[in-house]
């Protein structure tokens, strides 16, 4: 059967050659013996596929392993899944976020469904704090928000994740929904991840927040149903070194190998799973690579991390120009370019299509995107002087941030890292905000010069206050932007309010 099978194949190509062999349509048509040619010249064809099933491996799992870091994170903290982790300070430089801010005390946590329905309980707001965020797949797809616009409507909820293979033994979601469970939707997925951000009211603290934080509560259906809660497990990392960024070294390999093992694999996933195995990851296995594959894995690896960062620079692509008028920029300053990714919830699809680049390219510096995006907070992102240039860490800049900005609670302008999205290491300030006003000096007009620059040489004297420095405790580092507004003021508040662009000051 083989011999025929091959000799029919054969007859079929030759019929085909034979008719068309008097039409040749262009250059390369007949090319075909130099490709066989050059084919027969790689010495290792199956390293080369190697390391392109490991790049695109990277790309597609990107937002997977910004979540399972987190959930890896806590386990070095002392902590695991089920845990409630909160601090009652903001984040400082010791702490290894993508793009977090560092003037909330945030509470976090991970949970896994893989032996059943679990239940995260979120405590109602108080007359000092109330809760914005979402709960997260384990692909980094939100499913639910919080707080007071979020589906408890601050009232407080008990979220009730229900796998997909869950057999409906201790009640269907009708009927755990009429007890009164908020039944997380589209859970495809075993692992799941929150952050909430507290909302400070009545003058509250970020002690008082991380007080709060202490009313969450995570256990599994069946305890909830036998009556036999266990005591929820709580984790202060306001003084522990967490660090749940992803690195582009071989701990990213093992990242998507822990996604896999974690979670079912997806419909939509079975093409891409089925290239781990090139680079030894396999469900219900053990990850042991060879040497050869961890090559690969990391000169792929090296490859998708160039493609995703030329995404966040390119303007258009992760960032667009905010202010513009009849096509031309008005402004450097930048939006986060979602698309109509933001109405519909962030799945990242659109239609039979994965936006696999747009979903790489947004979670390679941001994390925990909103169900529901709403107007609390407006993020600008700066990755360019007022004429034109890449912001670097040798010289100083300006920027000028006016009395009237636009925001109800307060704005805050950090500098992050450009490598690894974070703030710089080992620095005492990583940006400004309303809140350092006090200590800063102000021009007549009520407005704040801030100066980013890796020493104070070129920071005029007296302006101490003012300065945020952009070198790590190392060395000095090219950064970006990210100036939010903490509830902007009436949702067309960018027509008639511009932010200016900061100034390259060095040797002026």
């Amino acid at each position: 059967m083989k011999t025929i099978l091959g000799s029919t194949a054969l007859a079929f190509c030759l019929m085909v050659n034979a008719s068309f062999a008097v039409t040749p349509t262009g250059p390369d048509f007949n090319d075909t013996g130099d490709i066989l040619a050059r084919s027969t010249e790689h010495t290792d064809i199956e390293y080369d596929i190697m390391v392109q099933r490991a790049t695109q491996a990277a790309i597609y799992y990107m937002s997977a392993v910004a979540q399972v870091d987190f959930a890896k994170a806590t386990r070095r903290a002392g902590g695991d899944y089920d845990t409630v982790l909160f601090v009652t300070e903001p984040f400082g430089s010791e702490k290894g976020f993508l793009t977090a801010n560092d003037t909330t005390a945030y509470a976090w946590g991970t949970i896994s469904a893989k032996d059943g329905p679990m239940v995260v309980e979120v405590p109602p707001m108080s007359n000092k704090v109330d809760y914005f965020g979402s709960f997260i797949s384990a692909w980094h797809v939100p499913m639910v928000d919080v707080g007071s616009k979020g589906a408890d409507e601050g009232k407080g909820g008990k979220y009730l994740f229900l796998p997909a293979e869950y057999d409906n033994a201790l009640g269907t979601a009708e009927e755990l929904a009429a007890q009164g469970y908020i039944i997380v939707p589209n859970f495809d997925t075993h692992e799941a991840s929150f952050s909430f951000r507290p909302t400070l009211l009545n003058g509250a603290t970020h002690a008082e927040a991380g007080e709060h934080a202490k009313g969450l509560k995570i256990y599994s259906l069946e305890e909830a149903v036998s009556g036999n809660i266990e005591p929820t497990h709580y984790l202060d990392a306001t003084d522990l070194p967490y660090d749940c960024l992803p690195y582009y070294n071989m701990t990213f390999i093992e990242d998507i190998n822990d996604v896999v093992q974690g979670n079912p694999i997806r419909e939509k996933d079975r093409a891409m799973y089925s290239m781990l195995q090139s680079i030894g990851i396999k469900k219900g296995e053990a990850f042991e690579p060879t040497e050869i594959q961890k090559k690969a894995a990391l000169e792929g690896l090296e490859l998708a991390y160039a493609y995703m960062q030329k995404k966040f620079i390119t303007e258009g692509e992760t960032v667009a120009p905010l202010w513009v008028k009849d096509g031309e920029k008005l402004s450097e300053w930048s939006f986060w370019n979602f698309g109509p990714q933001a109405g519909l919830g962030f799945p990242f699809e659109d239609g039979d299509e994965i936006l696999i680049d747009k979903r790489a390219a947004s979670y390679f510096y941001v994390t925990f995107l909103p169900n529901k995006l709403g107007g609390a907070t407006f993020y600008l992102t700066g990755l360019r002087d007022s004429d034109g240039n890449m912001l670097n860490g040798e010289d100083t800049y300006k920027l000028n941030v006016p009395a009237d900005v636009p925001a109800e609670d307060f704005w805050s302008a950090i500098v992050y890292n450009m490598e690894t999205k974070n703030f710089n290491r080992g620095v005492d300030r990583v940006g400004a905000s309303t809140k350092d006003l006090d200590k800063m000096v102000k021009n007549d007009d009520g407005s704040v010069d801030v100066f980013y620059a890796p020493n104070l040489d070129n920071v005029p004297e007296g302006y101490e206050a003012n300065w945020v420095t952009t070198e790590s405790a190392t060395n000095a580092n090219d950064w970006f932007f990210l100036f939010r507004l903490y509830r902007p003021i009436g949702e067309d508040w960018f027509k008639n309010w511009m932010l200016g662009d900061v100034i390259n000051i060095s040797n002026k």
